[in-house]
């Protein structure tokens, strides 16, 4: 081997310099790397193929300048979040799920960009591993936030509910365990870019290092049972009730029928009771209605007030009532009202997050000239304030409502209030037999292992779930149904590292991303520039050193 030769290959090895697929190849390769992605995800859940995709994406992405780079990284973004996000437009159409895709798909593209900077870190292909890790930690963080405060919806660690690393959330909650799979993923790539640039004589060392990786990865993923996630009472127990009322019909139109989401969540309640009285049932301590099971406003209108009246006092406990509040200036609040037999609605918690283009439109006449479709959202909602807790019956309950679930800080802000279980009321009627309950229920069963607490998360029409705080389902429905759900949940005190920690773990993670990829960058930048060395150390020329053996 010549002395250009062995330069060449030191370079592919030690600084990606040089992509390891020509850009067709590599953008064919990212189509897989997004469907892997995708399938890690509820449903199916093959929650090992999320590492498999980032060693994928990153394989394809190896040595590509930026520009080429971030193409790469938008194909694999859109055959992610094309399938995974369908149910968006599965009755408002391509209006929704278009946009909405290529929105996130942008994220991954400048993950793309950045991510063979990354790959370029000097420190060795751990360090490497590492940097690319923490770069998709913090574009998904970026992606959580942006715009208008961001979707969460498809951070790795959401793909993990049923794997053996979930208990790292416990440790530094979504975003660490995004970043255990990420790594596990990277450590792999890694390995495999640095066998493909070395010599084809390959020392044994070298060709050791994709199964060493392969264990390394594992390692990563299973590193979670060592995490204790403990479920035992620390304040008693509480017995909870959600009831699944189902609706009309599925679709835009779930609550045309005036009053008939309503009577269908205080008929499921009337028979719950009628179920105690005759012994078939423990008597709730709890009863949870779901996000918009009032498709009314009780507090303006008394018909509608009468009917949860009713069902409340032949329950004779506290219920959480998600309403659709109409505010004096005519705007909406989506609430969570805490009705009592004794003296009717006594608290509420309003959504501090209201959902862009689909609770309130931003910008409204601007988007109008682009589509009329804006104005299917008739009426804003508009955002609450506070922290989601309610106390029935003196028991601090943090609330989420719908989408709040992925929100990192609301639900923690419940919780370090003194939440000692969780509740996720939620309306899934407008999406369908899709897969959009099942992903949001896996957020649950993450946010319950992050924070310790037991969850329960009741939808209009499914999947609700009663849940531990080890993220163990106990009790579940089927889509469109109406059920009535019960568990014992444990009350909990302690609190996790994750939810002491806070936001820490991401923002350092994110700060290791940063560092490394400006590492890689100016590593890139000298080695184009200084060239490389001589025996002695001094700049050479491979185009005009004379030929060498490599040894």
């Amino acid at each position: 081997m010549t002395y250009r030769d062995a330069v060449t290959l030191q370079r592919r090895a030690d600084l990606c310099e040089a992509p390891l697929l020509p850009l067709p190849l590599a953008l064919l390769l990212a189509v897989p790397a997004g469907v892997a992605l995708w399938l890690s995800f509820p449903s199916p859940g093959v929650w090992a193929l999320a590492p498999v995709g980032i060693a994928l994406l990153l394989v394809a992405l190896a040595g590509h300048r930026p520009t080429r780079a971030a193409l790469i990284g938008l194909v694999a973004g859109v055959s992610f979040f094309g399938p995974l996000l369908w149910w968006a437009g599965i009755y408002v159409g391509f209006i929704a799920w278009v946009p909405l895709t290529v929105l996130e798909a942008l994220y991954v593209a400048a993950f793309g960009a950045l991510a063979p900077w990354a790959l370029r870190a000097p420190g060795g292909p751990v360090v490497r591993a590492l940097g690319v890790a923490a770069l998709w930690v913090g574009v998904e963080a970026l992606r959580a936030r942006t715009p208008f405060g961001g979707f969460g919806w498809g951070r790795l660690a959401f793909s993990q509910a049923d794997a053996p690393a979930l208990p790292l959330a416990a440790l530094g909650g979504a975003p660490l365990l995004s970043f255990a799979v990420a790594l596990a993923g990277a450590l792999v790539a890694v390995a495999v870019l640095a066998v493909a640039g070395s010599p084809a004589r390959s020392s044994r060392r070298t060709l050791l290092a994709v199964p060493a990786a392969l264990l390394a990865a594992v390692g990563v993923l299973v590193s979670g049972a060592l995490v204790p996630t403990p479920t035992a009472p620390q304040q008693g127990s509480l017995q909870v009730a959600g009831v699944q009322g189902n609706v009309p019909r599925p679709g835009l139109d779930f609550n045309a029928e005036r009053r008939a989401v309503l009577d269908n969540h205080a008929a499921g309640t009337l028979r719950l009771a009628d179920r105690v009285a005759d012994g078939q049932a423990p008597a709730p301590d709890l009863v949870i209605w779901p996000e918009n099971a009032s498709d009314i406003d009780p507090l303006r209108n008394p018909d509608a007030a009468d009917v949860i009246d009713r069902a409340v006092a032949a329950v004779d406990v506290p219920v959480l009532v998600g309403a659709v509040l109409v505010r004096d200036d005519g705007r909406l609040s989506n609430t969570t009202l805490l009705w009592t037999p004794e003296e009717g609605p006594v608290a509420s918690y309003a959504k501090q997050r209201p959902v862009p283009f689909a609770e309130y439109v931003p910008y409204r006449s601007f988007f109008r000239a682009i589509t009329p479709a804006v104005d299917q959202v008739r009426r804003d909602f508009v955002p609450g304030q506070g922290v989601g807790l309610l106390r029935p019956d003196g028991v601090p309950v943090g609330i989420a409502i719908c989408f709040e679930v992925v929100e990192d800080d609301l639900v923690r802000d419940a919780v370090r209030d003194g939440a000692q279980v969780l509740t996720v009321q939620t309306n899934n009627a407008t999406f369908g037999y899709t897969d959009e309950s099942v992903q949001q229920l896996a957020m649950s069963r993450v946010r319950a292992v992050e924070h310790g607490r037991a969850v329960a998360h009741v939808s209009t029409v499914g999947v609700s779930a009663m849940i531990t705080p080890d993220g163990t389902v106990l009790q579940d429905t089927g889509l469109f149904t109406a059920d009535v759900l019960q568990a014992d949940l444990p009350l909990r005190t302690e609190l996790t590292p994750a939810t002491r920690a806070g936001a820490w773990p991401e923002l350092v993670l994110c700060l290791l991303g940063a560092g490394l990829v400006l590492a890689g960058a100016t590593a890139g930048r000298r080695g184009r520039t200084a060239g490389p060395t001589g025996p002695a150390g001094t700049a050479a020329d491979p185009a005009t050193e004379p030929e060498r053996t490599a040894p």
